[in-house]
């Protein structure tokens, strides 16, 4: 598919054909389509402008970030969504806006081609399977817009902008018209698509990716036996698997594998670049391109992370008094710079180092941690980095330089090592495939399922099956000591949350998890601060937060949308 993507990066026509359901114009070029498809291949090319919509920052382009709304990530500025943390936003916010308008946008460009598929020159069955992919991603983009803003208004093919305009201001529909219209697109969707495609095909809508979007739709609306009766029919049908190396997993070659269900297609390359900024808001001034890390490792997240033994991590056994005294914690972590090079490290960093060996080997492979190395790239050249936490770091002394002079975790997962072979060519478009559903989501999805309907056994299977991933190998629940005991629903679901959370850091899911949980209130309070003490921020959150808004701008056009509770 990114063979496919190249093309239409050069077909600004195709990119608009659809126009924004924007209640602020009426696109004109939409009476283009008729005169542009004319068979497979222009179809194709309809088909794929609606899968690009999904790097634009506000559709999925920026999901990531979304983990510091759900207490994982901590950062700074717009694009850590730091206002939205500390509960600083309102119905006017822009963000707010552009997430309902993009992923609007993706809508009317599936519309789009469903409107216009029966008048290209191919055969019934090709007609078929675009309706199918064009549904899939309607759904997609309709379950995103119901996550965040619950009740919207539904728009389907039969609304042509140009003869209907004014259709276009339709109240919100209920949650359950919104669901059941997603559950029949996905129904349609795993009918007519394949199980998969070819490889210059990859990355597409297949049969099993609507599949397991039902089954979320279904675990979202607490229906656990259609949620599981879903994931068990992508599980039983055996061409998802784990893939064994979890830090490989997000990079090249990883993150084509059989894990992923179904992800966004990321490309690099001059002229060709169409991807998401994963580099730039969690790389540091060390990767490619010198980048701004906005969305960082949060120190309550880090400390989440077990000892491979299974056992909960304790900072203040291991260095007593670091939880509550500054001094200890700068004590424990900074080095002394002369003349930009490192005169005196921290008594503790050789125990740090050990420490970080023996915890859950998704550890590092997630989090640079301070001591550790990174394979940066300053001046347009490879560089060998220690992440050291100190004061006075300049760029190219082989030292990671954070921005903002933040002495906090860094991502390792998703940001790019030196030039990645020359595949990536700008720090804004990551030429890494981010997950949007991937197996192991699937199977805690369903060990969720399962221990909501009292099958606690089966469950913890189903978590000890990722927690035994070959490069992770973490111990079994109930295969031992006391701290592994997870035997009732309460005791099954904590450890669910703890998988979750440590599977999918960096990927965005915790903000929806901890919203379909009723856990947001968790975070209501907690003051995020770097690991050497600085206070940087005070989560806000309220029972308004678990919906946004419905854009202020929105209902001036639109008078037929109410507002969200509390808001």
């Amino acid at each position: 598919m990114k063979k496919i993507y190249s093309i239409i990066l050069g077909l600004p026509l195709i990119l608009t054909l659809s126009g924004c359901y924007d209640l602020g114009r009426v696109p004109a070029d939409q009476m283009n389509a008729s005169q542009f498809y004319q068979n497979e291949e222009q179809t194709k090319e309809a088909m794929m402008a609606v899968y690009s919509n999904m790097q634009n920052d506000h559709a999925f382009g920026m999901h990531f970030a979304m983990d510091g709304l759900g207490g994982i990530s901590m950062g700074y500025g717009v694009y850590a969504y730091q206002n939205f943390q500390t509960g600083r936003y309102d119905v006017n916010n822009n963000w707010i806006l552009n997430k309902w308008t993009y992923l609007y946008e993706g809508v009317a460009r599936a519309n789009n081609v469903l409107q216009n598929v029966d008048k290209a020159n191919m055969s019934d069955d090709l007609k078929k399977q675009y309706k199918a992919e064009a549904k899939f991603m309607r759904a997609l983009y309709y379950f995103t817009l119901m996550d965040f803003f619950g009740e919207v208004p539904i728009y389907d093919e039969t609304l042509v902008i140009t003869d209907s305009y004014s259709d276009m201001k339709k109240p919100r529909n209920s949650m359950d018209e919104v669901r059941k219209f997603i559950l029949d697109d996905l129904t349609e969707a795993s009918n007519g698509l394949p199980e998969k495609w070819g490889k210059s095909d990859m990355g597409r809508a297949t049969k099993y990716a609507a599949v397991a979007l039902m089954g979320k739709v279904y675990l979202y609306a607490k229906d656990y036996t259609k949620a599981s009766e879903n994931f068990k029919k992508v599980i039983d049908s055996k061409l998802y698997a784990l893939y064994d190396d979890y830090a490989g997993l997000f990079k090249p070659g990883g993150d084509e594998s059989s894990e992923m269900i179904f992800a966004v297609q990321n490309m690099g390359g001059v002229g060709t670049d169409h991807g998401m900024p994963m580099a730039f808001y969690m790389g540091s001034r060390e990767t490619f391109g010198s980048c701004w890390n906005n969305v960082m490792v949060s120190p309550y997240f880090v400390d989440s992370y077990e000892y491979k033994t299974g056992e909960p991590f304790d900072m203040e056994k291991l260095f007593p008094g670091i939880t509550k005294d500054n001094k200890v914690k700068i004590a424990t972590f900074r080095a002394t710079l002369k003349d930009g090079k490192v005169v005196k490290y921290p008594a503790a960093k050789d125990k740090l180092l050990e420490m970080y060996k023996q915890r859950d080997p998704r550890m590092m492979a997630t989090v640079i941690l301070p001591y550790t190395r990174y394979a940066g790239w300053y001046a347009n050249a490879p560089e060998d980095c220690e992440f050291i936490i100190a004061t006075g770091i300049n760029s190219g002394n082989g030292y990671i330089r954070p921005n903002q002079n933040y002495e906090t975790y860094l991502w390792r997962k998703f940001v790019p090592e030196g030039n990645m072979g020359g595949a990536i060519n700008n720090r804004q478009h990551t030429p890494i495939n981010f997950p949007l559903i991937r197996y192991a989501d699937v199977l805690l999805m369903q060990a969720e399922c399962l221990n909501e309907l009292g099958q606690q056994d089966e469950a913890v299977k189903l978590i000890n099956e990722v927690r035994n991933r070959p490069s992770v190998k973490m111990p079994g629940i109930n295969s031992g000591p006391d701290y592994l005991k997870a035997t009732t629903k309460e005791e099954v679901f904590k450890r669910i949350r703890h998988e979750r959370a440590v599977e999918f850091a960096g990927e965005g899911l915790s903000f929806s998890d901890m919203k379909r949980w009723k856990t947001l209130e968790e975070l209501d309070g907690r003051k995020e601060s770097d690991i050497t003490g600085k206070y940087r921020y005070t989560r806000s959150v309220k029972s308004r937060d678990y919906l946004w808004p419905i854009p202020g701008p929105e209902r001036e056009k639109n008078s037929a949308l109410t507002q969200n509770p509390d808001w």
